[in-house]
């Protein structure tokens, strides 16, 4: 069973990557980001897309630019992620055959992404969203859009994410810290999948 829960890892190593991506499919976490602050991301989205390849989502955060976006295609990344709403880079994203991933946080920045072909909406940072303004945002938005809830969201408050409208989540440090092992993200991420099986199922 595929969770709708994208995995951030923020600072991973190119050398780490494979063990800690091993960790995380076997949990059940596919889909799986290495933001572009990240060491020599590249190289490891481009470890992900070789070495799992049918076996996930695999693609980059924290993308900005439209040549980012051209360079992440040339290896095969199947995902875009970002912080911000740009129109350009949501277009370049879906130009090359990829999946995007906009952040918004305002109903004006919803429909800007969706009306440059965005896949879902990323609700960034969720601390200041709140599951309150995701509702008042869902009234609106279209009822087939899948909305991840990232920055804040955890297993402890996914039920209140999900009553809001979040059909999805990203996750970051309650997964991944610099430093932590496979062995570390197993544990972390079979905690995170009993969460998010408790209130979606």
């Amino acid at each position: 069973m595929s969770r709708n829960i994208i995995a951030i890892l923020r600072g991973v190593q190119p050398s780490e990557v494979h063990a800690i991506a091993k960790a995380l499919i076997a949990q059940g976490i596919d889909k799986i980001e290495v933001p572009l602050n990240s060491p020599d991301p590249f190289t490891s989205i481009e470890v992900l897309v070789t070495e799992f390849q049918g076996q996930g989502t695999f693609g980059a955060g924290t993308v900005l630019t439209a040549e980012d976006v051209m360079r992440l295609a040339d290896i095969g990344a199947q995902m875009i992620v970002s912080p911000n709403c740009n129109p350009e880079v949501i277009k370049a994203t879906k130009a090359a055959g990829m999946l995007s991933f906009p952040g918004v946080m305002t109903p004006s920045e919803c429909f800007a992404a969706l009306d440059a072909g965005a896949d879902a909406l990323k609700f960034f940072p969720g601390e200041l969203v709140g599951p309150v303004g995701l509702r008042a945002m869902r009234a609106v938005l279209p009822k087939d859009v899948d909305c991840f809830a990232v920055g804040g969201a955890k297993a402890e408050n996914f039920g209140a994410w999900v009553q809001a409208g979040a059909t999805g989540f990203g996750i970051g440090s309650a997964l991944y810290r610099v430093g932590d092992t496979a062995a570390d993200v197993a544990q972390k991420a079979a905690d995170m999948v009993r969460a998010y099986d408790a209130v979606l199922e």
